[in-house]
Formats: structure tokens, sequence, C-alpha cells
């Protein structure tokens, strides 16, 4: 017997009206591959209202997280910029642990903070992974602009239950009894171990209610889900249903929880004054077998710089904002939607800090392409590659995960997205010139980046 999902209903209510200023709620889900949800072409894996979302609104085709792993994914999301220049990157501690001590600098301006002080509410619901605030406070999602927090601190596979000996289940093993995620209400411990089982669920009621009692006011909602990172966990209502099998179930749960937050904004009449996206912090994490996703037809996933590693399914939608039925090849960002929200939010860019976000309204408008010509592809503090147009070269390649070491090219290893998405025959003979743009275009943007220290390395002892 498959769940029963909420029905697809696309009327608008008559009361629903267009501020000069909408909302804004990024719903993130963490891992998701590009080739895993039915309007990206994924054959079992049935996602109802992403697919009518994408109808509705705008889907990307050559959409980027700035990072190919969680927390300097997070980081450019929230600020607008690569995360070599928060120190949110390491090239070998390459994310936040349960022990770190490090977290978004204080410094750093993020986009609730930004918003927040044109008079936006904001929350956040869900994973974090930008400071573990129970080892140091200044790492709370509240000391950076978020007014309500509720979720996990960062990725659920980062609790082992006690009773978990070295060489005994790994991260495959969805036994609840091996886990032992907290789960927090803004400083409060509510629960430990979280029940993963109804992450999902609660996470969609939280935000329904935030949703709910702030219908009258400008708001920020975002909502970075826990799944479909490892271990999955589905409600009974998911589980066994989809023909994927378990990564299946916890992804058409993901869409049924987005079904339920858009219903919920065209109930409250909120609808045409609201713009949602939906993405991914990174790429499938395909060592994981089949608790891992897909890449669809892009090589490699989560941890590497290849397209299957940062290139993201994203759509955006917003009935008062964003003229529907489009699919959009133009180049686009997570750090895109700091300048853009900025702007509609009534805000100004900080002037004393390059930000490498560009306002991507048009692009959402239907009015005008892409300002986005150009993607650079960081591991860690180092720069791998770099898209120019139709074109990208690799200057250093490496598996995503295992021992193998980076592998440096004299001549850059050149592919033509457009014609390979795939990066299975390399050009780079044919287009010398092309080359030479891409090198130039590196050898720019590094005269105006400072690293940052990485705030990874930090940990109790």
């Amino acid at each position: 017997m498959f769940p029963i999902f909420f029905a697809l209903v696309s009327v608008l209510p008559a009361q629903d009206s267009k501020p000069t200023r909408p909302n804004f709620v990024i719903i993130y889900a963490d891992d998701l591959g590009y080739g895993d949800l039915g309007c990206y072409g994924h054959p079992t894996i049935r996602t109802p209202h992403l697919d009518q979302m994408a109808r509705e609104g705008v889907r990307f085709t050559d959409f980027y997280s700035a990072a190919e792993v969680c927390t300097p994914s997070r980081a450019a999301l929230l600020t607008g910029r690569y995360p070599v220049r928060s120190g949110m990157c390491h090239d070998q501690f390459r994310v936040l642990r349960s022990k770190s001590l490090g977290h978004l600098p204080e410094s750093e301006i993020t986009l609730p903070e930004i918003l927040g002080s044109q008079g936006y509410e904001t929350a956040i619901i869900g994973k974090w992974h930008l400071g573990v605030f129970t080892n140091n406070p200044k790492g709370h999602p509240r000391n950076h602009g978020f007014g309500y927090y509720f979720g996990l601190p960062h990725s659920n596979d980062m609790d082992p239950a006690p009773n978990r000996k070295e060489g005994g289940p790994g991260r495959l093993d969805q036994d609840p009894k091996w886990w032992n995620a907290p789960l927090f209400r803004n400083d409060k411990l509510i629960e430990q171990p979280a029940d993963q089982t109804s992450l999902t669920a609660r996470y969609t009621e939280e935000a329904i209610g935030f949703l709910k009692s702030h219908r009258d006011k400008p708001f920020f909602l975002y909502l970075p889900h826990t799944f479909p990172h490892v271990p999955l966990f589905a409600s009974e209502a998911f589980r066994n249903k989809s023909k994927r099998g378990l990564y299946g179930d916890v992804v058409e749960e993901l869409d049924a929880s987005v079904g339920k937050v858009l219903q919920t904004l065209r109930e409250e009449g909120l609808a045409r004054n609201t713009i949602v996206i939906f993405s991914s912090d990174n790429g499938p994490w395909l060592t994981m077998g089949q608790a891992g996703g897909s890449a669809g037809l892009l090589r490699d996933g989560k941890g590497s710089t290849w397209e299957g590693g940062m290139r993201v399914p994203t759509i955006a939608w917003g009935p008062g904002w964003i003229p529907g039925d489009r699919v959009v090849g133009d180049i686009a960002s997570t750090m895109d939607l700091f300048a853009t929200f900025a702007q509609m939010g009534g805000a100004k860019l900080p002037g004393d800090r390059p930000i490498d976000g560009l306002d991507i309204t048009q692009v959402l408008k239907g009015t005008g392409p892409s300002p986005r010509g150009s993607m650079l592809y960081y591991r860690g503090q180092q720069l791998f590659a770099a898209r120019l147009g139709n074109f990208k070269a690799h200057f250093i390649t490496r598996p995503a995960y295992g021992a193998a070491k980076a592998e440096k090219h004299e001549r850059p290893i050149l592919y033509n997205l457009a014609q390979d998405p795939s990066e299975r025959f390399d050009v780079a003979a044919a287009h010398p010139e092309v080359i030479e743009r891409i090198r130039k275009l590196v050898e720019d943007h590094k005269k105006g980046v400072s690293v940052a220290p990485s705030q990874l390395v930090e940990a109790i002892p």
C-alpha cells in the first residue's frame, strides 16, 4: 500500500496578494543527488510534489553548491561567499565533527542577519552543522541571525551510541539503537537519542507552525533536512513503499514534506507572497552503495569536484514572483541566493568584504539571463577546477574518498559540459584558447582571495 500524499492543489486563495517584499523559504536536502528526483529523470523514486513545484516554477539544470561536502556548502549558502574566505573548509578535516570547537566566525554576515535587519523573522529547522554549540556556545545558530532553532547540531551519523563498539555496525546500520543524535529546541536538549524515524515529520510540523504563526510578518525559514544523509530512516507511513528501497522511502517522505509546506503557504494565503527554493548541499554519497543516491548522468558524487559532487537539483517556486513551467540552463549557485534575497528583501550587500554571490532576480522572474558566467570548484582550501561558460577545466583531480593522492595536471583536463555533462571526453588539445581564458579567470579570482584560517581543526582534546 502506498502512502497517501497531500492533494496536488494549485489554486491560490482569493485573499492572496503580492507585497513589495517576499517571504523566503529554503528547503535543503542533505546528500541528495542530481538524479534522485522524478523531474530530474529518476525512474522509480516518486516525487509528485517536487515535480509539480518544478512545473509551477523554475527547474535549474546547471545550479551549483559552492562545496562538495556539508559544512563548507552550508557556510557558502548563508554567507554568499566561497568557504575558503570564512575558514569553513580544510584540506583534511572536511567538515565539523561532534568534538569540534570551531564554528562559523562571528565576523561573517549571514543571510538571516541581513534579512533580520530589514524586519524579517528568522528560523532554522533541521541540521545546522556550522558550529557544535554544545562544545562552544558561539557556534549556536541563534548567534548567527536565527531567532528560532529546532534540529540536530550536525550530521546524524556523528553521535554513535555508547554501546556501539569499534568494529561493530557501521554507518549503514539502520537499527536505531546504534545512534545517539541530540535534538535541540533553541538551547534546550529535548531528546537524545532523537527518534530519527520521526525527524522529517517533526521538522515539517515545526516548519508549518512557524509559517502559520508568522503569516502577518515577513519571514525567512531555513529548512535543512537531515536526510537522505546516512543512516537512513523513514517513518512507518513511507517505509517499504518505494521501489528504490529505503533510500527511495526517505526521498519520497521529503517530497511529501515539501508538499505540506507548499500547501500550508496556499492555505494561509502566503503563496503569492513567498519564494521557495529547494536544493541540496552537495551530490550523493556514492560510497554508501544502495544507501546513497544517484548523480544521474553526472560524474562522481559527494566529496569530489566532478559535476556529480557539486551540481545539485534546484527548483525555485513563487507564484507571485516566478513565472512557471520553465527550465533554466544558466549557471547559478547557492551563493547567489544571499545576494538575491538581500536585494529582494530591501537590504544592501555588505561593502566591507567580497561577496561571491550574484543577484539572479531576473533569472527567477524570467526577465533576463544569469549574471553568473563562471563557477569555481574548491575542495577544502584548494581550487581544483573552474567553469567558464560551457567549458570546465580541471587543474587538480582526486577521488572523492580514499587514500589516493591528488593529481595535478600541467595541461588542465577540459570538458565541454553542454556536449559532455558526464565529463568523459577531454577536449583540451582542441581548445588551448579556452584553457588560457580559464587560467586568467582563476588568476584574477585568486588575487582577491585571502585564505582564512580553518575553523575545522579545533577540537576537544
